[in-house]
């Protein structure tokens, strides 16, 4: 029987620059840790300030409103007999680094700045804050006064150390050091240190889930240890959601977990550790041994305090291994969006959301994902979450309201509005109507080629011109400009509606105009600016039209929305060019020149892989082979970054949305590239139709692959020649 210890982390729902809301939810978070029995918590990264306060940590304020939070917390009662580290921002010799503070009965241990900082995806700490660069160095951090005097310390040590209690050590990471592939855990473990602990802010995508748990158990499977891994969760003022999904590790099996998707603002899970089983494990790996013999070491801050001192302990089971189950792509959809608009919803003030419906994939999925929202507010009430039932009181006005189906909250809180027009078919407004009734949605029906007449008239009093669809007669810009005076519109009525319709309805406030253009859309720029696409939130806006599709399948089956059947049958259209004998005359991917999954393909190309227009080309000669010939797949291309290059410029004015796919197009901060180029291409594009002359010589499958080989080691050869000064 050996000594077992009880540790605890945490998921946490904080919002940037709430420090009420953040301290009261780190204190319930180490109150339920208490409770559960655990002598240590840990928590997320910038757990006090919450993580996307972005530039305002620059300010004073911040940094003075950490250590403020940082003083409830140690004199309060609840955090009295266990040790806990928060996540903070701290300035040291007028340098901001972002942090881990560790403290126990009211005295600061250590405060540990983090290492390695990250740049990439949708971060951009190093414009916020500095790596600690000086590795197994500390220096002495002079407390602010007030700390001072409430702790009696004048000081305390900053830097890169751990602490050691009376039976074991712990070590810190912070979110990135972790990914580094010269992570902090391998010389922790190295030096002795038993419990590694990561502060964490990793955000959702699709597909990432099991990123975060391989390495979290993979840093324990080397050389044996604890991992405690506390991450965010929700909205907490960005395009991001962090998605949850807390954990600990044990000699590389995972041993405890948080959801990866919940509205519990508070979550806690703990583990119960024998010591003598890392000791064990670690003793078995020889080289390990060997290796940790002769690496430098820590400097340790002594804690007068043992993990396991409670004998009661002794006697209790220590956790067991369990395989972790992932969500799919499609339940990810369908929980983290979803998610993302209840955060959005209830603090932002508003009474609910409203949505132009016009029965298509991408505007089904907006409302689908507000019935998911429902359904996910409706279990967490029926959980007990006192918060929800306060929120959802508040949203809706009723004090005395509970709700218990998801359908009578939709309808309370989500109106959707089909806007038809001469354009539009029966087929469309029926869908609209079947999905809405399913969904419990308070639904409008509405024509708007009043609005659209009277714009159109102005232009001819001005001009003395009428324009025409091209069916008509008209030219390509007629045709266009009268398609986007429909959207436009649209927006224009959506926002009237939006800020009346719950005045219409006896209620208070307004309602937030909920987008539906789709990732694809975005990157080929098939949308017109400042139409519906110009809401105030969009949650499909980060999700590609294929995941869309089958988020619907999925729906179907699991909310028994049988009036998706249609929807997902039914070819992509605006429906913003004049019907034929009651008939469609316009598709989307006929318009856009490219299928949805062709997008998909060239936008993983233009971002993932970093690639020009030429070496997409070269990408796509092999992966779409059989798909078209060399001057097909050219002419493709070169379509794409063409219409890229011309619409750029809407994505500085997109719909924020939830961020979900790898490859999204938001000028906001995952995707830092120009919005005025030369869409002529001209260099790149003569690279690609050089490429073609030479596959159209060439036939044989043979030449072909001596020929690129031949054409690349040519590049390498270019660029190993001096340059000209």
């Amino acid at each position: 029987m050996g000594r077992k210890v009880v540790v605890a982390v945490c998921c946490l729902n904080q919002w940037a620059l709430d420090f009420d809301g953040n301290l009261s939810r780190i204190i319930t978070s180490i109150q339920e840790a208490k409770v559960q029995g655990a002598s240590y918590r840990t928590g997320p990264e910038l757990e006090v300030t919450g993580y996307s306060c972005e530039d305002h940590f620059y300010e004073a304020d911040t940094l003075l409103h950490s250590w403020e939070v940082l003083a409830e917390l140690l004199a309060s009662p609840v955090c009295k007999n266990i040790l806990v580290d928060v996540g903070m921002p701290v300035m040291h010799k007028s340098v901001t680094y972002n942090c881990r503070v560790a403290f126990f009965n009211g005295k600061i241990l250590l405060i540990r700045p983090k290492l390695k900082l990250c740049d990439d995806g949708n971060y951009r700490e190093s414009r916020w804050f500095t790596a600690w660069t000086k590795l197994y160095q500390t220096e002495d951090y002079i407390l602010p006064e007030f700390i001072r005097e409430l702790t009696g310390q004048k000081s305390v040590v900053f830097g890169d150390a751990v602490l050691e209690t009376l039976d074991t050590t712990i070590g810190f990471e912070i979110c990135e050091e972790l990914w580094n592939p010269s992570s902090t855990h391998i010389s922790l473990g190295l030096d002795g240190v038993e419990f590694i602990v990561n502060g964490s802010g990793s955000y959702f995508e699709l597909r990432k889930a099991n990123v975060a748990v391989d390495l979290v158990v993979l840093a324990t499977m080397k050389s044996g240890g604890c991992y405690l891994f506390s991450n965010l969760r929700g909205c907490d003022g960005q395009r991001i959601m962090f998605n949850g999904g807390s954990c600990i590790a044990l000699n590389g099996q995972t041993i405890a977990r948080t959801r990866q998707f919940s509205l519990e603002e508070v979550e806690v899970a703990v583990a119960t550790v024998d010591l003598d089983d890392i000791r064990t494990y670690r003793n078995l790996v020889r080289s390990r041994n060997i290796a940790a013999a002769q690496s430098p070491s820590y400097r340790r801050i002594p804690v007068d305090f043992s993990l396991s001192e409670s004998s009661c302990y002794a006697m209790r089971a220590s956790s067991t291994p369990f395989k972790w189950q992932y969500h799919s792509p499609e339940e990810e959809i369908a929980y983290g969006p979803a998610g993302w608009l209840w955060d959005y919803l209830r603090r932002s003030g508003q009474g609910g959301f409203f949505l132009p419906l016009s029965g298509g994939v991408d505007s089904s999925s907006s409302a689908v994902l507000v019935y998911s929202m429902c359904r996910m507010v409706v279990t967490s009430v029926q959980n007990g979450d006192s918060h929800a039932i306060d929120d959802v009181r508040r949203i809706v006005g009723d004090p005395s309201y509970i709700p218990d189906d998801p359908r009578e909250l939709c309808n309370r809180i989500f109106i959707t509005c089909y806007m038809g027009s001469a354009n539009s078919s029966a087929e469309t407004r029926q869908r609209a109507k079947d999905l809405s009734d399913q969904l419990g949605s308070y639904h409008l029906t509405l024509a708007i080629d009043a609005v659209v007449s009277a714009a159109l008239n102005i232009f001819t009093v001005v001009t003395g011109l009428v324009p025409k669809f091209r069916v008509d007669g008209g030219s390509l810009r007629e045709n266009l400009a009268l398609q986007n005076v429909q959207a436009r519109m649209r927006m224009v009525l959506s926002y009237l509606l939006a800020q009346l319709m719950l005045w219409a309805r006896g209620r208070s406030g307004g309602l937030l105009v909920l987008g539906s253009a789709n990732v694809d859309e975005s990157l080929r720029g098939y949308l017109t600016k400042y139409d519906c696409s110009s809401a105030d939130v969009n949650p499909i806006g980060g999700i590609s039209k294929g995941d869309l599709k089958r988020f619907l399948t999925y729906a179907r089956n699991e909310y028994c929305l049988t009036s998706l059947d249609t929807i997902l049958t039914a070819p992509p259209t605006a429906e913003l060019e004049p019907l034929q004998e009651g008939r469609l005359v316009q598709t989307d991917e006929e318009d856009m020149g490219l299928t949805y999954a062709e997008l998909g393909d060239l936008g993983r190309l233009r971002k993932q892989a970093a690639c020009g227009p030429y070496t997409t080309f070269c990408r796509l000669i092999q992966s779409w082979r059989g798909a078209g010939t060399s001057a097909e797949i050219a002419h493709k291309v070169k379509h794409f970054y063409r219409c890229y290059a011309i619409n750029r410029h809407k994505m500085t004015v997109i719909t924020p949305s939830v961020h979900a796919e790898t490859y999204s197009p938001d000028d906001n901060r995952f995707d830092h590239r120009p919005f005025l180029y030369n869409a002529k291409w001209g260099w790149q594009f003569r690279a690609i139709d050089a490429h073609v002359s030479i596959y159209r010589a060439v036939s044989c499958p043979t030449a072909i692959l001596l020929l690129c080989k031949l054409v690349n080691y040519s590049f390498r050869l270019l660029m190993e020649l001096p340059c000209r000064m």
